[in-house]
């Protein structure tokens, strides 16, 4: 049976400054209100590089406590689209580009991805999706050798 799913875009390029780590997209379940956690499916980061010979990104998966600066608070909230199931209030809050760190963040996966154009989409393998405790949530963070913008997307369901 298909679960309530939902979408969150950076809705616009996010500027990350040389050598600086970034969290530029995250997601946080509400802790009463909606009784879940989420279940994050799937990710997408791309940035507008344009020099062949730039260090690549340092990209960061983090699940994220947000015990200081949760979505709202240092940071600017985006949209919660919802993609797909029945229609019911989420509790969910979400935001890109913090200027103060949220707290507390466990990096789960890091890789590196060319700032040249490079693109990558992924969609965790069936039942092997991270998910959150209530009231916690996941975060993309990057840190970027020199100065290029990124754009990134998660999508994600109530568990």
């Amino acid at each position: 049976m298909a679960k309530s799913a939902y979408e969150i875009t950076t809705e616009g390029a996010v500027a990350l400054s040389a050598a600086t780590a970034k969290t530029i997209l995250g997601v946080k379940s509400g802790a009463t209100t909606a009784n879940h956690g989420v279940d994050w499916i799937s990710y997408s980061v791309g940035f507008d590089g344009v020099s062949a010979g730039a260090v690549p990104v340092l990209i960061e998966l983090c699940a994220c406590t947000f015990g200081a600066n949760p979505p709202g608070t240092n940071s600017t909230s985006v949209t919660i689209m919802q993609t797909r199931g029945r229609a019911a209030s989420t509790g969910f809050s979400a935001a890109k580009t913090w200027t103060t760190e949220p707290t507390t963040i466990t990096v789960f996966k890091s890789f590196l991805l060319t700032p040249n154009g490079g693109t990558i989409l992924y969609d965790w393998p069936l039942g092997t999706s991270p998910d959150s405790p209530l009231g916690e949530g996941f975060a993309i963070r990057c840190t970027a050798p020199a100065t290029v913008n990124v754009r990134a997307s998660m999508a994600f369901e109530r568990c």
